[in-house]
Order: structure tokens, then C-alpha cells, then sequence
């Protein structure tokens, strides 16, 4: 027994992810999407076709019916009520179009060749044999006696004129034409006494109408092709956001495994030194909580950058103070500073922005130049600066910006010294989300700029 439906087949690599769920489920749409539209062309252009034969042939048997109609009123009856085709044939070209009378024959006539005498029996009935009263001495088309009998005998059988598709003996298509004819003041039950049939030329109708076919068929194969281009586009705009939230939660699990890997294993290295008592519990403790710290502040982050990238972080736009918010951070970074000093030249600036993320950008900016911006084992000096036009500048006296680094400075993981790390580009992200701007570069004093830009009221 199988096992297993929703994986592989065998030398597969295992189960679906959900990208290839999406990426099938878009071809599945795409693939419906062509069908539909199949079916409805193939039915209109079958529909299509079918009235254009039925319309050809409704020309044609038009145009016989009012011939055979015209050449009826010439017929006369002698005496005896029978049929006389004299005048007919004075009058008409019996030979092009081909035109055949046909006479109903009694019993009584039995046996006789080429001349029937009219009848006007109680009811119709289909005893009566044809025969031929009149036929084309050099007609132009040729179906074959049998051809011109079958189309008598179902007009007089019906009652009514019939039309039917036949071939000529070098089978050239023609149109056969039958009218039934009745006794002169005949009742309404009378049968018919015979019939006309003519034949016409239908070779130009049919050519006619096998390029419709082709046409028409073209223009489907066209269209079904075009609607599965179409779909399959239509279907990749729909998934699209499937798979950007797919991509985003991959790369948030990324960012996550990546950046909490290092403090969870230290956090595991201290809990084992501690329970082998060979540090001090009192520096177990306070380094455990420093790393507690930091994890805090990275799952904070991440998930700060999740909600923006996916759009759940509603920037709440009003206007701020951004010289206060400047001071707020920098004096939460002075009181958890060591030894660190950070200058501020500020001027009272009104931007429009969201007070919490402006917050959180201006605090990773200036955690930067803190983490980064100073030599080994020397204090950091850090100058802000802030200006009427909404520009807030970090200035720091460190080593600078590495040249292997500057081109992705904002990417998620990367910083001024190349380390991981995730304030850059939450910083980048805010200013981006505010339509502003956060640039890196040189300072005078040899180490690292940043410059965010927010919009201001005017």
C-alpha cells in the first residue's frame, strides 16, 4: 500500500515546502484559467461555424425556392388534372439549372415510362412511386437519378420543400432542392401530385466556409494561448504576496536563528560554568544579565523589523519635537554608558513622524556609533547633531566605514565594523517608511557619518 499522497514521488527530495505549494497552486489557477477560457471560445466558435453552414445553406435553398416557385406557376393541367410541362419548358432553361418534374404514380399508371397522369387521392400515402415527368435533356450539374428520386420522395412524403447536401458524379459539391407541388383547388389532407427538383453549385459556399473553419480555429488556438499567457500572469500577481510573506517569515526565522545563536550559546556556556562553581556567582549573574539584556534588545529589533517589512507597523505620522526625542535617547544612553561621551548640538525641529519609531531609529543610530565607533578599549565620542530642515547627523571619532562593507551597510547583519546586527537597517527601514532618506559616509575627523533625513511640516 502507498503511503504518504502528500509528499514526493520517489528520488524526490522530501515534502513540499509552502513556495512550491504556492508556485503549484499558481500553475493550478494558471492552468484553470486557460481551460475556461477554452471552453467558452471552443463553444462560441463552434457556434460560430454552425450558423455559418446553416446560414449558406438557408441562401441557397432561398434562391432554389423561389426558381422552382416561378417554373411551378408555369405549370398547366390538362382535363383530365394531369401535369403539362409545356409551357415550362417553352418559358424556362430546364437544363442550368438543372430542373426535373416529378409525378406522383398511381396504380393505374403502373408500368408506364415518362408519362404519369395527376391524381388527387383521399390522404397522402406512400404507395405512389415517381416518375419522371420532365428531365434535363444536357443539364450543367449531374447528381445521378437516384440523387434527384431520394429528394422527390422526401418532399412529397413530408408535405413541404426539403434541402439536402449531395455530390455530383466528380464529386463537386451541390445543394439539391425539392418542392412538392398539389392538384389545383386540392383539400387541405390532399397529397402532394409531385414535385420539383433543381440542383445548384455549392463548391463556393463550401470553400467559403472551410475558411471560416480555419479561421476561426486559428484565432481560438491564438486566443487560448494568449489567455494561458495572460492567466499565468494574473495568477503570479496573485500569489505574489504568498510568497513576500513567505519570503519575509524565512527571512525572519534566518534573522532570528542567526542573531540569537551567539548569546544563547554564551548564556548556556555561563549556566554550565555556574553549576561547576569555577567563576564568581555574583559576575555569572551580572554578565547572565547583560546577555539577557542584549537578547531583549535583538528580539526587539526583530521583530521591529519584521512588522515593518511586512506592513503591520502602522507609521502613525504626527508632528514631533525631534530635538526632544534626540535628548531622551542620549540621555538613556548615557545613564547605560561606560565611560562613553555623546554631544549634542540641537535646534528646535518639528518633523512629521512616528514618535516610537523615530525613537528607535535615532537610539540605534547613536547605539552605533557607541558599539562602533571608537577604538579598542577607548572611550567613545559621539556628536549628534540636529537641524531645522529635519536632518539629524551622528558623528563618530572611530576607525570609520571598511570599503568591503559600505555598498550593504543597511542590509540586515552588517554594520560599521562589520559585525552582525539588525539597528542599521531597522533605521534604514524607518526613514525609507517616513519618506526620508539615511546616508553613510566620512566624518572630518576620519570616522563614521550617518545622516537621517525625515519630512518637516512645510
Amino acid at each position: 500500500m502507498r503511503r504518504g499522497s502528500s509528499r514526493r514521488s520517489a528520488g524526490s527530495s522530501g515534502p513540499l515546502t509552502p513556495t512550491e505549494r504556492v508556485l503549484r497552486l499558481r500553475r493550478r489557477i494558471s492552468l484553470l484559467f486557460a481551460l475556461t477560457s477554452a471552453v467558452g471560445l471552443v463553444a462560441m466558435a463552434a457556434l460560430a461555424v454552425r450558423s455559418d453552414s446553416a446560414r449558406w445553406r438557408e441562401q441557397l435553398d432561398h434562391s432554389m425556392e423561389a426558381d422552382t416557385s416561378w417554373a411551378l406557376g408555369l405549370l398547366e393541367t390538362d382535363e383530365t388534372g394531369r401535369p403539362t410541362t409545356d409551357v415550362l419548358a417553352d418559358t424556362v432553361d430546364t437544363d442550368c439549372p438543372p430542373l426535373t418534374v416529378l409525378l406522383v404514380n398511381t396504380g393505374a399508371e403502373a408500368g408506364t415510362s415518362g408519362t404519369g397522369t395527376g391524381g388527387t387521392g383521399s390522404g397522402r400515402t406512400d404507395d405512389g412511386e415517381l416518375i419522371v415527368q420532365r428531365a434535363p435533356a444536357a443539364p450543367c450539374l449531374t447528381a445521378g437519378p437516384g440523387v434527384v428520386m431520394e429528394a422527390g420522395r422526401a418532399a412529397v412524403r413530408a408535405g413541404e420543400a426539403r434541402g439536402f447536401d449531395r455530390h455530383t458524379a466528380d464529386g463537386e459539391p451541390v445543394r439539391v432542392f425539392a418542392l412538392p407541388f398539389y392538384p389545383p383547388e386540392a383539400a387541405e389532407d390532399t397529397a402532394p401530385q409531385g414535385a420539383l427538383v433543381t440542383l445548384t453549385d455549392a463548391s463556393a459556399q463550401g470553400d467559403d466556409h472551410r475558411r471560416l473553419v480555419w479561421l476561426v480555429t486559428g484565432g481560438c488556438a491564438v486566443l487560448v494561448l494568449l489567455s494561458a499567457a495572460v492567466g499565468h500572469a494574473l495568477s503570479g500577481r496573485a500569489v505574489r504576496p504568498a510568497l513576500t510573506a513567505l519570503g519575509q517569515q524565512e527571512a525572519f526565522l534566518a534573522d532570528a536563528a542567526h542573531d540569537l545563536r551567539t548569546p544563547t550559546a554564551s548564556l548556556r556556556t555561563l549556566a554550565e560554568t555556574a553549576l561547576r562553581g569555577d567563576t564568581d556567582s555574583t559576575e555569572v549573574h551580572r554578565r547572565t544579565l547583560r546577555l539577557a539584556e542584549g537578547m531583549g534588545r535583538l528580539v526587539d529589533g526583530l521583530l521591529t523589523r519584521a512588522r515593518l517589512m511586512s506592513g503591520t507597523a502602522a507609521v502613525a505620522r504626527q508632528p514631533l519635537r525631534l530635538d526632544q526625542v534626540v535628548e531622551a535617547v542620549v540621555q538613556e544612553a548615557e545613564a547605560a554608558a561606560e565611560g562613553h561621551r555623546v554631544r549634542v548640538e540641537a535646534e528646535d525641529t518639528v518633523v512629521v513622524a512616528d514618535p516610537d519609531l523615530v525613537r528607535r531609529a535615532v537610539g540605534n543610530l547613536l547605539g552605533n556609533a557607541l558599539a562602533h565607533g571608537h577604538a579598542p578599549g577607548v572611550p567613545a565620542e559621539v556628536r549628534i547633531t540636529v537641524t531645522r530642515d529635519g536632518t539629524l547627523t551622528v558623528e563618530d571619532a572611530g576607525p570609520g566605514l571598511p570599503p568591503e562593507v559600505a555598498g550593504a551597510l543597511f542590509e540586515r547583519f552588517r554594520s560599521g565594523s562589520g559585525s552582525t546586527g539588525l539597528g542599521l537597517s531597522i533605521a534604514s527601514w524607518v526613514a525609507h517608511a517616513h519618506g526620508g532618506t539615511l546616508t553613510a559616509g566620512r566624518a572630518d575627523g576620519g570616522g563614521a557619518r550617518f545622516v537621517l533625513r525625515l519630512p518637516t511640516p512645510d
